[in-house]
Order: structure tokens, then C-alpha cells, then sequence
């Protein structure tokens, strides 16, 4: 999906070039040593329905894969003398770093509220994609105002797709190969959750109570996730994720129509209508 948006970003707005297919594969090569990363920092044992790295290899052979394929993807743009890529791509890991560790901060005390979670997906996933589309621009030689719009632009689309991937954790049954309430086993409020909780009554109050000191037991993950529905987490988080969906068809709306705006629009759609 990733060096779609690359490719897409860069039609649209010029002549794909060996700069754009490089920007490409940089950002391919990155996002996946950031997914080796995460799994490890999350200790998860599974992605996308199979065994993570960390699971068959242990996490140092994990970190080290991670950080080989993140020194590859740098080595590709400098060999290539594409220094301003690498400078948007740096400014992402360095957003997604810091999301991260945000979101670690927050969920030990599990006093996270709905601005701090936009701001940690603003970090930690949308400024990867953001990435995407203002390389895409600066591939074709687009001026800095137009890459930054771009950047924009991206980061709409990551913010919905973040909201997405955290809906799938309140499925009854995983459809993306991750465990049904994982976020939730991991102290991670999510905006469905933290919707959900913000009635602050007593109910709630128990709620927050099971996700702090009995989130493990499968009963009370269940009791959580239809707490989240009966309180209108889901519907709330999904009116959310359209906003920001709409945010970046309006930054493309004035391009003129054409195939690879038609592509994108469907590229966009896919991220708030994928069922993985």
C-alpha cells in the first residue's frame, strides 16, 4: 500500500523517475524493519496470521534484522545521492520513535485522552504514510509548499487507517491475523475505548479497572469489548476515521479528474473499507 500512495502521489503531480521507484523501495524497506521493531516492543508473537520474527528467531536476532533493513534503506537513498527522500523519511522514524514511546508513557497510567491518541497516531502511523505521498511530490520535483501539502495529505490517510486498524481489535473474531482484544491485553487505549470510558460513571470506572489489573482473562476482555459497543466506541471511532478520510479527498479535489486521481480516491477507500 505504501509505495502505492509513492507512485500514485507522484502521477498525480508529475512523470514517475527512477527518484520516485527509490522512494519506494526506501520507504517498503523502513516499514518493514519498523514492523520487526514493533513486534518485538510489543512482544507480539504473530503478524498478519503468521509467526513474527521474535517468535522463531528470539528478539536480538529480531532488533538486529530490523536495524540491518533500516540501514539498508538509508544506504539506498545516500547511494543515490537522494538526500532530500532521506531527509522526509528520518523526520518520519523520528515521529514514529517518538509515538511509540508516547504511547508507552500513556498506557501505564491509563490516563490517555482523545487529543493525546491523535497525537500518538499522528505520530507512531500517520507520518510514515505521510512520508509516502510528500516523497512521491519531491520525487517529481514538485516546490516545498506542494510537499508539504502532500505530507498532509498522507497524513489524513494514516490517522483513518490507524483508526481502522484499532476498530479490528473490537471484532468478536480476528479477521487480520492479530488476537481479538490485543490492544486491550496490552494496556492500550484506543479511541473506541477511551470514547467508551469517557462516560465516567460507575461502570465505567469498572471497565477501566479489568483493562488495569484483569485485562489477561478472556471473560473480561469480551466484557470490555461489548462495554466499548453498548457505549458507542465503535460508531463514534468510525465517524472519526470518515472525517479524516474526507480531509484528504478535499486536498486532492481541485487536481484535475484523470485515472491516477480515480486510483488514489480508491487507494483511500480501501484504507477505511479493508477488512485486513
Amino acid at each position: 500500500m505504501r509505495p502505492m500512495f509513492v507512485i500514485l502521489t507522484a502521477k498525480l503531480l508529475g512523470d514517475i523517475n527512477s527518484s520516485t521507484y527509490i522512494a519506494a523501495s526506501l520507504i517498503e524497506i523502513l516499514h518493514t524493519a519498523s514492523l520487526i521493531h514493533d513486534d518485538v516492543v510489543d512482544e507480539s508473537h504473530e503478524r498478519r496470521g503468521f509467526l513474527s520474527i521474535n517468535a522463531i528467531w528470539k528478539s536480538k536476532i529480531a532488533v538486529l534484522l530490523g536495524d540491518y533493513l533500516l540501514s539498508r534503506g538509508m544506504l539506498l537513498a545516500v547511494d543515490n545521492k537522494e538526500y532530500e527522500l532521506l531527509k522526509i523519511v528520518s523526520k518520519a522514524v523520528k515521529e514514529m520513535s517518538e509515538g511509540e514511546l508516547l504511547q508507552i508513557q500513556k498506557s501505564r497510567k491509563l490516563n490517555i485522552t482523545e487529543e493525546q491518541y491523535y497525537e500518538i497516531i499522528r505520530k507512531k502511523t500517520a507520518a510514515l504514510i505521510a512520508s509516502c505521498t510528500a516523497c512521491g511530490a519531491k520525487s517529481v520535483n514538485s516546490d516545498d509548499e506542494t510537499v508539504e501539502k502532500m505530507w498532509q495529505f498522507g497524513e489524513y490517510i494514516g490517522m483513518a487507517f490507524q483508526i481502522k486498524d484499532d476498530l479490528f481489535d473490537y471484532q468478536h473474531k480476528s479477521i487480520i491475523g492479530k488476537p481479538v482484544g490485543n490492544d486491550i491485553k496490552e494496556k492500550k487505549l484506543t479511541l473506541p475505548l477511551i470514547y467508551a470510558l469517557s462516560n465516567n460513571n460507575s461502570e465505567s470506572k469498572r471497565i477501566l479497572n479489568l483493562v488495569k489489573n484483569n485485562r489477561k482473562k478472556s471473560r473480561n476482555i469480551k466484557e470490555v469489548i461489548d462495554y466499548v459497543k453498548r457505549s458507542g466506541g465503535i460508531e463514534y471511532s468510525t465517524d472519526r476515521m470518515i472525517e479524516y478520510k474526507n480531509k484528504a479527498l478535499d486536498v486532492i479535489q481541485d487536481y484535475p479528474d484523470s485515472d491516477i486521481k480515480e486510483s488514489l480516491i480508491s487507494l483511500i477507500d480501501f484504507v477505511t473499507l479493508r477488512t485486513s
